[in-house]
């Protein structure tokens, strides 16, 4: 074994598995708030519904640069401190209003507002706080980790959510996610980053800061692919499962339960990609690995329409497809960015994910509306499959490796100098 693999699979640091739990536990309160807000939400019809998820929506999206700028300014572990300040406090007033007026469509939105904000600025910090924690040799692992990690806390969730609100309402799903904020607040407090980098300094502009950040996404030769990258997969790949299965599902009548058997599948995908990840860490092309990640996830998309017969196994390339993508998409550009600049390029990759996701939402949902939904999912399977043929042309992301150098021997140092003197 290599140096760079032993030290890409020693153990990580306890304060990152402290981190992590807490980390989940902030997952997992959230999920079930959403749930708990939209469940309420659609006691009022359709139209406060969708009130509501803009409501939280709206205010993350055109807030995320100022958020990243200011975590890059004031420091990531600040800003994780005043998030969850406020979202305890948020949250216990959410309660006390929820048992004393019931759930208002006035409440409903200011939470939803106060979510949004709230996640301009704490999910880029967040973001960040992995490479801060691990340093670089580890961050692969310690990135699928998480993913793994959340994508367990996202299935335990929607059954959580739905006991927690047939039994305390909205005024119980709030009280306990005040408690996850508790302890996460907890957590941040007591933890110190090892690999901490100290906050950038500004040039006396905030403006001029925020745009700095998406000027270097853009210019930097190994960002801006894999940041068009991120967008193509998250407008043609992220609404496959969950928008345009289920309507592919019933055109071809494959009936409820071999439906939720395929949304399994594709977690489990997902799932087994990042435990390898975990054990082994990632490849050492990230940007290759990544783009072959969205080829295959391509290949599966198109093959859901081939039969029912073979939507598990095409499930099945999705999950892992999906799997390759963001377990080396993500260190790719956590590596690569500066370090005065890793919460606005968390901020910019968020970004790119939420807008291309909104849009693309609306656009696929009304294909399938105007078409088929067979066709909603070859436009789908034939876009990831231009955006990876895009990404393979990128040189610099083909070629970059997150592999330190090995170090030399000293006798081949010396001869080195020697030859070069």
């Amino acid at each position: 074994m290599t140096r760079n693999e032993d030290r890409a699979t020693s153990p990580l640091p306890r304060s990152y598995y402290v981190w992590l739990s807490g980390a989940l536990t902030s997952i997992l309160g959230d999920a079930v708030l959403y749930f708990a807000l939209g469940w309420a939400a659609a006691t009022h019809g359709g139209t406060v519904a969708g009130l509501v998820l803009t409501a939280i929506n709206l205010p993350r999206v055109l807030l995320l640069i100022v958020g990243g700028t200011v975590g890059d300014r004031f420091g990531a572990r600040r800003v994780m401190i005043a998030g969850d300040s406020v979202m305890l406090v948020g949250t216990i007033a959410l309660a006390v209003f929820a048992h004393q007026s019931g759930p208002a469509v006035w409440l409903l939105v200011a939470a939803g507002v106060l979510v949004g904000i709230n996640d301009a600025f704490y999910l880029p910090a967040s973001g960040s706080m992995p490479l801060r924690l691990v340093g670089k040799e580890s961050l692969p692992r310690a990135l699928a980790m998480r993913q793994g990690g959340a994508q367990l806390v996202t299935f335990i969730a929607g059954p959580l959510g739905g006991f927690l609100v047939a039994t305390g309402g909205l005024t119980g799903t709030a009280l306990l996610n005040a408690a996850t904020f508790t302890v996460v607040l907890v957590i941040v407090i007591a933890i110190r980053p090892i690999h901490d980098i100290p906050p950038a300094k500004g040039s006396g502009s905030f403006l001029h800061d925020a745009l700095d950040g998406i000027a270097v996404g853009w210019k930097d030769p190994v960002l801006r692919p894999a940041l068009i990258a991120t967008g193509g997969v998250a407008g043609f790949l992220l609404p496959v499962i969950p928008l345009l299965l289920p309507l592919l599902a019933r055109d071809q009548g494959w009936g409820a339960g071999r439906t939720g058997v395929v949304f399994g599948v594709q977690s489990l995908g997902l799932l087994a990609v990042s435990l390898f990840v975990m054990v082994r860490g990632t490849l050492p092309r990230p940007g290759l690995v990544a783009t072959a990640g969205m080829l295959v996830s391509a290949a599966g998309t198109a093959t859901f329409v081939v039969s029912s017969a073979v939507a598990i196994p095409a499930a099945l390339l999705v999950g892992a497809g999906s799997g390759l993508f963001a377990s080396h998409i993500g260190p790719l550009v956590l590596m690569s960015a500066p370090h005065s600049h890793l919460s606005r390029m968390q901020a910019l990759l968020t970004l790119v994910q939420s807008v291309s996701l909104l849009a693309m939402n609306n656009v696929l949902g009304n294909l399938a509306r105007l078409t088929t939904a067979t066709t909603a999912v070859l436009v789908c399977a034939a876009a990831m499959t231009a955006t990876g043929a895009a990404a393979l042309c990128s040189r610099a992301l083909r070629t970059t490796t997150t592999a330190a150098p090995e170090p030399q021997p000293v006798a081949q140092q010396r001869a080195g100098a020697a030859e070069g003197a």
